[in-house]
């Protein structure tokens, strides 16, 4: 091969062509990336420097030793905080040579904290800057829905978490339904995995049929260390939560553990199961008030009824019903006597009646009514009589009043004016023409006769 040959003949005791700088650069970077493609190293950050590029620069120390890194821009905006000088690291990446200037450098892809210290560090920093972009405010925050029928859980299928979860809703629920979004929630991909997972469910809603959608998402794992929970602390992770669609609660390890996903999440709920018991909470407290409220109805009634039992017994006990049947006997003596008045008063008026329509019997004999009816003809002719007089009075009246206000308008219509050889004179608009000067030569102007209309042009005007 050509690398071999190149490589022997810089240790060839015989005289060759020597090589450029630039060829033995380029064969021992093409060797050391071979030999080195995928290494691990735990060390110190030192000199660290982040380009304006966006390239990062820095050198890996142990303490004795050191070792010049570069993580491009492509790789590191994977990693979950920005490094600076005195974090313990641990790195990996593979070995190259900067051919320009000779020197071997390591090429970092991914980067993570070492230590409790570390973590902390690094968490502190991710929460800081997260806080002044007011992604922990609570007005952002989503309220939970009610009565969800439709639960997403985005963790590991094989954790306790999700069998945590599905045990506390089996039991406390039997409305609720619950999807799966499997992910790894551990390890150097598991923030990448858990953002996708939340992203692929926002779009399954954007697309799926109201009754199918997912009403909120749990998101989380059991406990660990601070290593082993550190995925929930990613910088991507927690803007995706932010900008979810669907409301979600964080249940990230134990009551004591905390994570940027617990602060930027709709709730956070202090274990899985806590989370489950969170979603179950208003379908069990409205069981409860159901319960309870039938418990006090029943106590109610059975308060009512001991109540109005002792009434009862109060009152059959009083002297009311004592004095109420003799109240009735008397009553019924008063009735007899009214009747008997009533009876006595009722035969008075009778006979009373009966001497009346014998006096008005007698005065309706026949020759006396036929007296009283030809009296009343013989007086009403004469009233009919006066009558037909009296209108008649009034309508001659009333007709010569009608001629005397005809002929008054006869006197006063303009048409009368015109039977005498008057005419009225109106402009193209219809105005009355009253003087020469309101009119011009050529002007069309309309004339009303007694009989008719004509129509003239102005052809000289004096005044």
């Amino acid at each position: 091969m050509k690398s071999s040959s190149l490589l022997n003949s810089l240790f060839d005791d015989q005289e060759r062509r020597p090589s450029t700088v630039s060829e033995v650069n380029s064969l021992v970077k093409r060797t050391l990336e071979k030999a080195f493609a995928s290494v691990w190293i735990e060390a110190e950050i030192v000199n660290f420097v982040a380009a304006a590029s966006g390239h990062w620069y820095f050198t890996l120390h142990d303490g004795y030793t050191q070792l010049k890194a570069a993580c491009y821009r492509g790789s590191n905006w994977k990693i979950k905080f920005q490094p600076f000088d005195g974090l313990q690291v641990r790195v990996r990446g593979k070995l190259s040579v900067y051919e320009p200037k000779g020197e071997y450098q390591m090429l970092v892809e991914s980067l993570e904290p070492i230590g409790e210290g570390a973590l902390k560090v690094a968490f502190e920093q991710i929460k800081l800057k997260l806080a002044k972009e007011r992604l922990f405010d609570e007005e952002l925050k989503r309220p939970l829905p009610v009565l969800p029928k439709r639960v997403g859980v985005v963790t590991s299928p094989n954790g306790a978490a999700f069998h945590d979860i599905l045990h506390v809703l089996s039991r406390r629920t039997r409305t609720v339904s619950i999807v799966l979004i499997p992910t790894r929630v551990q390890g150097e991909s598991a923030g990448e995995e858990i953002r996708q997972a939340i992203l692929n469910a926002n779009e399954f809603n954007r697309n799926a049929p109201e009754s199918d959608r997912i009403d909120v998402l749990i998101v989380g794992r059991g406990g660990g260390s601070s290593e082993d929970l550190w995925a929930f602390n990613e910088e991507r992770l927690a803007r995706t939560i932010r900008a979810s669609e669907i409301p979600i609660i964080s249940a990230v390890g134990h009551e004591i553990d905390f994570t940027i996903a617990d602060f930027v999440a709709d709730r956070r709920a202090p274990t899985p199961s806590a989370a489950a018991e969170i979603v179950a909470e208003s379908e069990d407290q409205i069981e409860a008030f159901i319960r309870q409220r039938t418990q006090d109805l029943f106590q109610l009634i059975d308060y009512k009824l001991l109540q109005s039992r002792a009434d009862l017994q109060e009152l059959a006990l009083a002297p009311v019903f004592v004095e109420f049947p003799q109240k009735i006997k008397d009553l019924h003596y008063e009735v007899e006597d009214l009747q008997s008045r009533i009876e006595d008063a009722f035969a008075g008026k009778l006979k009373d009646a009966g001497k009346r329509l014998e006096k008005v019997i007698s005065q309706l004999s026949p020759l006396r009514l036929a007296s009283k009816v030809s009296g009343g003809k013989t007086r009403l002719a004469l009233l009919h009589q006066r009558q037909i007089s009296a209108v008649k009075k009034a309508l001659d009246a009333k007709d010569e009043r009608l001629k005397i206000e005809m002929a008054s308008l006869d006197a006063l219509s303009p048409l009368s004016v015109l039977r005498r050889g008057f005419a009225i004179a109106e402009t193209e608009s219809g105005e009355i023409l009253r003087a020469s000067e309101n009119v011009k030569i050529n002007d069309t102007v309309k004339i009303r006769l007694a009989e008719g209309k004509i129509e003239a042009k102005v052809l000289k005007t004096e005044k």
